[in-house]
């Protein structure tokens, strides 16, 4: 039996997954660098979402086997990658 935790997570990335290829289609049949660039900022902000909320989901699935430090430490390194992505 799959945990619901593993459930969550792979169906929050099924559901990323296919809002990528969605948006690769709209691009193809737009034809359009300027809807291809507004497109893909928008995937910008789905990306970030669906990393925090999965790493959230596993760090609550996995509270008694990871450690405290370790749970922070995770978190602050999101943070740092997500705010490299965002400075100049």
């Amino acid at each position: 039996m799959i945990e619901r935790a593993l459930l969550f997570i792979i169906l929050l990335r099924v559901i990323s997954g296919s809002i990528e290829i969605t948006a690769a289609a709209l691009m193809f049949k737009f034809n359009d660098l300027e809807k291809a660039f507004y497109i893909n900022s928008l995937l910008a902000l789905v990306g970030p979402f669906i990393l925090i909320v999965t790493t959230g989901i596993a760090l609550h699935g996995l509270t008694e086997k990871v450690s405290l430090v370790r749970m922070i430490c995770l978190f602050t390194g999101i943070f740092l990658i997500l705010f490299s992505l965002k400075s100049k």
